[in-house]
């Protein structure tokens, strides 16, 4: 019975062999193929970091080349308005006397007026178009009906891309005349502040009107960018002010204009450089003129930098290009000056 036994459970030898090598065949297989995708992997993951060092290098590139354009138009305006700042005085001082028709005799009594009025002109421009666009960014975010959000929305991006020579021609040729009968009664009314003392120029070429229009143009800017910021509030900070009892003003000024002010101040800012460097809206309004004079109502009271220089350079040569560069350099400083405040008012805002 034992040999039976034995005999019906033994296994031919061809059989166990054929086994055995199957069974290799399939371990060799699965290990190929555990290598083939071993391999597979570390080729992506090899690509992975080739793709990262090239964006970081990419990345780094772009920063790099914006210190780079930055340093090279400061060098420039340095190296160009050296012969202005430090060169001869007599020769500079003949040059700023033409400018001027004799009126001032030296670069530094040059300089101050022109940064005076560009200060002036940007200011008033950014006292009027901030709290109009304030509102225009509450009501847009608060209470605008939604049918008509996307409408507004792009009547004000359509406002903020016309071009300054558009808004230039639009203040020489309607506002000048139109406004002219305004300013005489806020002379007559108002005259004995002295912001509006008069007479009242006519035509109304004067740093008021200048600043009206200053105004409309930076008016989208700072109005898309606070909408923008309205609109990211975070509507939990509004339930919760609204589920407290607050009224709808109430929410506003408690969530918000907090949540919003870093952006409010740097789309102040934003709008307050436009207005500094705007050249050909002021240059076809303004009548000149280089006194340090608050009468926002008389002509031939103030100029800017920047219509300055747009006014002086086709005629000027030599030591007189270096002069007006002389004058860019100082816009350049004073408008790296207020978009570095820009930045840390808005890092202040946000901690």
């Amino acid at each position: 019975m034992s040999d039976i036994d034995v005999q019906a459970i033994d296994v031919p030898q061809p059989a166990m062999n054929t086994v055995i090598t199957e069974t290799a065949t399939a371990t060799t297989a699965a290990t190929a193929a555990t290598a083939t995708a071993s391999a597979a992997d570390d080729g992506t993951a090899h690509r992975g970091r080739t793709a990262d060092r090239v964006f970081a290098a990419l990345a780094y590139g772009s920063g790099l080349l914006i210190l780079a354009v930055l340093a090279a138009v400061a060098v420039f305006l340095l190296l160009r308005a050296w012969p202005a700042i430090g060169g001869p005085r007599g020769a500079v001082d003949a040059v700023v006397s033409s400018f001027t028709g004799g009126r001032l005799t030296s670069f530094w009594q040059y300089v101050p007026p022109l940064l005076f009025g560009s200060v002036l002109v940007a200011a008033l421009a950014l006292g009027i178009a901030f709290f109009v666009a304030l509102g225009i960014a509450v009501f847009i975010s608060q209470y605008a009906p939604r049918r008509f959000v996307g409408a507004l929305n792009t009547i004000i991006d359509l406002l903020a891309a016309i071009p300054s020579v558009v808004y230039g021609l639009w203040g020489g040729l309607v506002l000048v005349p139109a406004i002219y009968p305004f300013w005489d009664w806020v002379a007559e009314h108002l005259g004995w502040i002295p912001l509006f003392a008069g007479p009242a120029a006519n035509p109304s070429r004067t740093v008021g009107t200048v600043a009206l229009v200053l105004a409309v143009m930076i008016l989208p800017i700072i109005t898309s960018m606070t909408r923008d910021v309205f609109l990211q509030t975070p509507k939990l900070h509004e339930e919760a002010a609204l589920a407290l009892g607050a009224t709808q003003w109430e929410t506003i000024r408690l969530a918000v204009l907090p949540f919003g002010r870093s952006g409010i101040i740097s789309a102040s800012m934003l709008g307050l450089g436009r207005a500094l460097g705007e050249t050909m809206a002021v240059l076809m309004i303004l009548s000149p003129g280089l006194k340090y004079s608050f009468h926002l109502l008389q002509a031939s009271q103030s100029q800017t930098i920047a219509a300055n220089i747009a006014a002086q350079y086709p005629e000027a040569n030599g030591l007189g290009v270096c002069v007006l560069i002389a004058t860019g350099l100082v816009l350049f400083a004073i408008t790296f000056a207020v978009n570095y405040m820009a930045r840390r008012l808005t890092g202040k805002a946000v901690s």
